[in-house]
């Protein structure tokens, strides 16, 4: 059984994920960071595509003690499951994910990754392939299923949530629209990639909550069925 699946993302007013160089922007302020960590410690893991960790290096960790200590007493790892998707394996070995934090790191390659670059990072996570050309998110979400991951978070990049969105597979999405203007029509989006020409096939939605945060916005969106 698949997880229930959250998109997490914060965007600016005009809808950009980060500048035109995808490195990493403050979007949102205090806030947001309390209500995205409390998703973080109620998730049984967090996914990214490996985009997002060669621009950002993020740990994905728990920030709060509390909330990880929380978790702690409730018999779980004081960080959840931190997933990469990365068909070639091109997962820093020193990354901040193997640095900071307890918990299973998991990585999902192709069957076209080298082999030493897998065995390599086979020494600091679990390392499973799941597509023949690319990484099959289908495949994947099976896969989490029997690991036991029932919540599972999504925090990008654009590569990551377009195949997500464009697929259908995701329950929620929650978008925190900041109050400032990034710009450029080569920066990353919610959703890039090749984009629907069909109106038919557009994803459809129901919009369940409007919160103003911050100087922002925090709008959940559900999967229209």
């Amino acid at each position: 059984m698949h997880p229930y699946v959250i998109i997490n993302a914060a965007i600016s007013a005009d809808g950009k994920l980060a500048t035109k160089e995808r490195k990493q922007t403050k979007i949102s302020g205090t806030d947001d960071f309390f209500r995205v960590d409390a998703l973080r410690a109620q998730s049984d893991a967090i996914m990214v595509g490996i985009g997002t960790v060669l621009s950002d290096d993020p740990s994905l960790r728990v920030k709060s003690e509390e909330y990880a200590a929380e978790r702690r007493a409730s018999g779980k790892d004081p960080h959840p499951m931190r997933i990469v998707i990365d068909s070639m394996a091109r997962m820093p070995a020193d990354g901040d994910m193997f640095k900071k934090g307890l918990g299973r790191v998991v990585i999902f390659v192709s069957e076209k990754a080298p082999k030493d670059r897998c065995d390599a990072l086979r020494e600091k996570a679990a390392v499973i392939c799941a597509g023949k050309d690319s990484v099959d998110l289908g495949l994947v979400l099976d896969e989490l299923g029997t690991l036991g991951v029932k919540q599972l978070m999504v925090e990008g990049g654009a590569t990551l949530l377009w195949s997500l969105l464009s697929s259908g597979l995701f329950d929620e999405i929650r978008t925190y629209i900041g109050a400032l203007i990034i710009g450029g029509k080569d920066a990353p989006t919610l959703a890039d990639g090749e984009g629907f020409t069909n109106p038919d096939e557009f994803p459809r939605l129901t919009l369940k909550n409007i919160e103003r945060i911050d100087d922002g916005v925090l709008l959940t969106w559900m999967k229209k069925t």
